[in-house]
């Protein structure tokens, strides 16, 4: 990976670096993780909220991060189930089990 970003980032140095291409929010959220030296268990402290709505928000911001420097789109509906966990209208085990169906249903459209 260390790799892949210096690569990206020597092609990239005419564009945007990976981290502008979030959101404020999603800036705000890395800069606080960075501060509380990556702990997720800090971050829940921090928000007020459980564990498992922080690594959801860091998965989220870690996708859209992925899709930036693969210059893919982000996946709408990851994001729709990310959000509503942080929000705690649904529980990760659900918003997992209808991404993998999800998920599924695109391969099986594929083929």
């Amino acid at each position: 990976m260390a790799v892949t970003l210096i690569r990206g980032r020597e092609a990239q140095r005419s564009k945007e670096h990976p981290l502008q291409l979030l959101p404020e929010e999603d800036l705000d959220f890395v800069v606080q993780f960075v501060l509380a030296s990556g702990s997720l268990k800090e971050m829940a402290q921090l928000h007020q909220v459980s564990y498992p709505t922080i690594r959801a928000t860091l998965d989220r911001v870690i996708a859209k991060l992925r899709q930036g420097l693969n210059g893919a789109p982000p996946d709408a509906m990851t994001g729709l189930l990310a959000e509503l966990v942080e929000r705690g209208e649904i529980k990760v085990a659900t918003a997992k089990q209808i991404r993998s169906v999800y998920r599924a249903v695109l391969e099986e459209k594929a083929e």
